[in-house]
């Protein structure tokens, strides 16, 4: 779907790869498997409905099986903006579609109400903006795709490749899934949006006594994260700091200092060649072990894969 603001290139390049995944065949399939048809769909006329601007072939029907919604590069779409758009996907959702977003398109279908009680993502820098305007939508930001069968989320800009080929999956199978993704060298799908997301805190709460906390964790690197500590720095009991902590940052103080920890470590084995045992020393932890668990828990990855997939400088382990 091409709306205000779209990323054309985004939908340009699915539509090449949904042409491309066109041209293999699971083994011993028929020549003549369903292909995958593309069509562009936008409003021309004020008050209509979206309407179909191009295909690759000639189709019928007033809405497609499985309509995607482009990210953008502009700010996410005000309510005003999707305003046109919400009818038509709701009627499209009802009538069988599936409906899949990437990006900032997360908000346009959030406008639709149908994420509300889902699961769903999107980029992990709109976040908070995506949890203030849909407060009821199951936010994951560490997943960069939730297929909830109907309803598809995909995170950040370039996950419409990660959407995309599940969807190819889905229509014509893992073999040609594979086969697509191959010829265009992209990874299939199984990555994850916390392999490159950075930790972003929540510092607009409100809430002094967590933020005086929350930017002396940052000054200090997380070095002491025990309760007794944070709490007496907040000037708070400790139940209360720990009630007031959690409703202002959505983790408690543990998580938090955990976060900003493997943070650092990040940083260092991106841009170090330290070995991994003393990244787990600087950042706060004596025991290696341990700081490896903690660390493929919040990325996904562990030390070792993360500096191998992001490092750029010469490394040992």
């Amino acid at each position: 779907m091409l709306y205000p603001g779209v990323q054309t290139s985004a939908a340009l390049a699915m539509t090449d790869l949904f042409t491309v995944s066109n041209r293999f065949q699971a083994p011993g399939a028929a020549d003549e498997t369903a292909s995958i048809v593309v069509s562009h769909w936008r409003v021309e006329h004020p008050g209509r409905a979206p309407e179909r601007v191009f295909e690759t072939e000639a189709v019928e029907g007033d809405h497609p099986d499985v309509l995607i919604i482009p990210p953008s590069l502009d700010s996410p779409v005000t309510a005003e903006i999707a305003a046109p758009y919400v009818a038509w996907l709701n009627a499209v959702h009802a009538g069988g579609g599936a409906l899949g977003s990437v990006c900032a398109g997360a908000f346009l279908l959030g406008e639709t109400g149908l994420l509300d009680g889902r699961p769903a993502t999107t980029h992990w820098m709109l976040e908070d903006q995506f949890r203030a305007r849909f407060p009821r939508a199951l936010v994951d930001v560490d997943r960069l795709l939730i297929d909830g069968g109907s309803v598809l989320t995909a995170g950040g800009l370039m996950s419409w490749t990660d959407l995309c080929l599940r969807l190819v999956e889905r229509l014509r199978g893992a073999e040609v899934m594979t086969q697509a993704a191959r010829f265009m060298l992209v990874d299939p799908p199984g990555r994850e949006q916390r392999y490159y997301s950075l930790f972003s805190p929540r510092l607009g709460h409100g809430d002094a006594a967590v933020a005086d906390v929350q930017h002396w964790l940052q000054d200090t690197e997380a070095r002491d994260i025990s309760l007794e500590t944070l709490a007496a720095r907040a000037g708070l009991e400790r139940r209360t700091f720990l009630r007031r902590f959690r409703k202002a940052t959505g983790m408690t103080s543990s998580e938090y200092g955990q976060r900003l920890r493997v943070g650092k470590a990040c940083e260092r084995l991106q841009f170090s060649d330290r070995p991994i045992d003393q990244i787990a020393w600087e950042v706060g932890y004596g025991d290696p072990g341990a700081f490896r668990k903690v660390f493929a828990r919040f990325v996904g990855l562990t030390p070792g894969e993360y500096r191998q997939r992001f490092g750029v400088a010469p490394h040992r382990s």
